[in-house]
């Protein structure tokens, strides 16, 4: 049994980002897929393992943690990777991490939900959430033309959050060359030694059929 079991499926970024973290860090780990398409995060049994009813989860040492965020940061607690040097620069990353869960995320994965994965959805909110999805593409390519990381100049959770659901490009229908520092800074995170897409990542793609 790996040390760490970490509960999602390939679809979810927010379950790509703490995967990431572990796969670079070349941590003891493995996935447990939850069949959310097919219903699972709302039976009894999976609110039992989270009463929010939401991946991801993350199990160890007799713990279970949810929300990556959360996630996150217990990892660079274990490993003493992709975290901050001081507390200045622990708050920085936590103010990008925080942006990216309530606009970056929220946005272009509600986005990407009713594009792609949704049934019927209608086309005036897809319209708004695209809007929403590149004002977010654009705070986020001006913060890059500072540097190559969204902290400093070298990786942290703030990249391994915030790039989670820019990986699924196609399904996006976006050309992150129109976002220069954005495509480069991708570029940057895929040129990672253990660098996998979510879709290698994590089980669940494609989309199991119902039993």
């Amino acid at each position: 049994m790996a040390e760490y079991l970490l509960y999602g499926f390939a679809q979810s970024g927010n379950s790509y980002k703490p995967a990431l973290y572990l796969e670079l860090a070349e941590a003891d780990w493995m996935p447990r897929f939850v069949d959310f398409f097919n219903g699972e995060t709302r039976t009894p049994a999976y609110r039992q393992i989270n009463v929010m009813g939401e991946v991801p989860v993350l199990e160890h040492k007799g713990q279970r943690l949810s929300q990556s965020g959360v996630i996150l940061d217990y990892l660079v607690e274990q490993f003493g990777k992709y975290g901050w040097t001081d507390n200045s620069e622990r708050r920085e990353i936590f103010r990008w991490l925080l942006w990216d869960n309530h606009k970056l995320t929220s946005y272009t994965a509600t986005y990407r939900f009713l594009r792609v994965l949704a049934p019927n959805p209608n086309p005036v909110i897809i319209d708004e959430f695209r809007k929403r999805a590149e004002s977010s593409w654009k705070i986020l390519d001006a913060q890059l033309s500072g540097g190559p990381y969204l902290v400093g100049d070298r990786l942290t959770i703030a990249d391994l959050s915030g790039c989670a659901y820019l990986f699924f490009e196609d399904e996006l229908g976006v050309d992150w060359t129109l976002y220069p520092n954005v495509r480069d800074w991708l570029q940057r995170i895929r040129s990672e030694p253990r660098w996998k897409h979510p879709y290698q990542l994590l089980p669940g793609h494609p989309i199991p059929k119902s039993p």
